[in-house]
């Protein structure tokens, strides 16, 4: 899954321990989301959006071939 957390971040100047903190991870986890290798629960990803200011499907963006596999 791709995401715009990094993009969204650098226009709120965050740094991803800043917003790690703000929605009670470890840095690594927002690393692993901004490189697609972490796919967060949905209370995770309402925090996040809750932070960037932007709505969950803003963030998360999801490859229509991803969900017909689900």
């Amino acid at each position: 899954m791709k995401t715009r957390i990094k993009e969204l971040r650098a226009r709120h100047d965050l740094t991803q321990e800043e917003l790690a903190r703000q929605v009670g991870v470890r840095r690594e986890t927002i690393l692993f989301l901004e490189k697609g290798k972490y796919n967060p629960s949905l209370k995770l990803a309402c925090k996040i959006a809750r932070a960037l200011q932007a709505g969950v499907e803003e963030i998360f963006l999801f490859d229509e071939d991803e969900l017909e596999k689900s």
